[in-house]
């Protein structure tokens, strides 16, 4: 929530350091101005962008006020889950997990670790790497190949709404000087009316421009900019189980594999070695 933090933070120092110069916040309120600049910006989103982008953006826009989802948990329960799967490969054979991969939501290895579990996407990355290697369509060695194809479609479908509402971002203080124009047109219209009705006016007009500057680089710039963090977050993620899946099918022992995961991930996510090691052991003592 730290975003609605910073939404706060915007308009209170933006209207407080109006208030102490002197204005006042009623003057700032054209609700005409709001529907010509929303309005056109929600239209020009509407145009460049597809329903299933649209979707997605609101999706994304949701998330970025809740926060990323992969945290330093997500890492735990997926190092443990992936690392559970290993030893019962490594001690039954990789047939041995056709029960778990085929339905990961009925498996009682995956739910043992909720938070990927409630991941969808996660537990089909798995499942998806791991089927191909049970059923024997592909050699294990060559499924990174298919991981690195699935997350750079991932990646894409990531960035799409993250473009659409850049180039709106882009967009809205030219929307904002329409909307000034149109005030500035109407003002012409009572050119010959009192000084205070035209300086009414004329401030009306001033307002669009205003507030599609502000809608701009106070809220949707830095909303972007949030959104592109979680898609990072979302590809190192992503990368880290392709990392330690294809560590595993080439040979590597089981912990080192996710050893070879822990080590390219940031520090507010990486467990240390020695929280890794106690993983490991939560693991061994339930009896996987």
């Amino acid at each position: 929530m730290i975003v609605i933090v910073g939404f706060i933070v915007v308009c209170g120092s933006v209207l407080g350091g109006f208030m102490w110069a002197g204005g006042h916040v009623e003057s700032l309120i054209h609700p005409s101005e709001i529907l010509t600049i929303g309005g056109s910006c929600l239209g020009a989103l509407i145009i460049m962008s597809p329903s299933s982008v649209l979707k997605n953006l609101v999706k994304g826009m949701i998330q970025a006020i809740k926060g990323s989802p992969y945290n330093a948990k997500s890492y735990e329960d997926t190092f443990c889950a992936l690392y559970e799967l290993f030893r019962i490969a490594r001690r039954d054979g990789l047939l041995a997990l056709e029960s778990h991969i085929s339905d990961p939501h009925k498996s009682t290895v995956f739910s043992k670790y909720p938070k990927l579990a409630a991941d969808h996407h996660a537990t089909e990355f798995v499942k998806g790497a791991f089927s191909p290697v049970i059923d024997g369509s592909i050699r294990p060695e060559d499924i990174g190949s298919l991981m690195d194809i699935e997350i750079k479609a991932m990646e894409d479908e990531h960035h799409h709404p993250i473009n659409a509402l850049s180039k709106t971002a882009d967009a809205l203080p030219g929307f904002g000087i329409v909307a000034a124009v149109l005030g500035i047109v109407i003002t012409m219209g009572h050119i010959d009316g009192p000084p205070e009705e035209i300086g009414h006016k004329v401030g009306a007009a001033l307002v669009g421009t205003f507030l599609g500057i502000l809608a701009s680089y106070g809220f949707i710039a830095p909303l972007v900019a949030k959104m592109e963090l979680i898609g990072h977050a979302e590809s190192a993620y992503f990368k880290t189980i392709g990392v330690i899946l294809q560590g595993f099918f080439n040979g590597m022992q089981p912990k080192m594999a996710i050893e070879s995961g822990r080590r390219g991930l940031e520090n507010d996510v990486r467990p240390s070695g020695e929280q890794l090691e106690k993983l490991f052991k939560s693991v061994e003592s339930g009896g996987a």
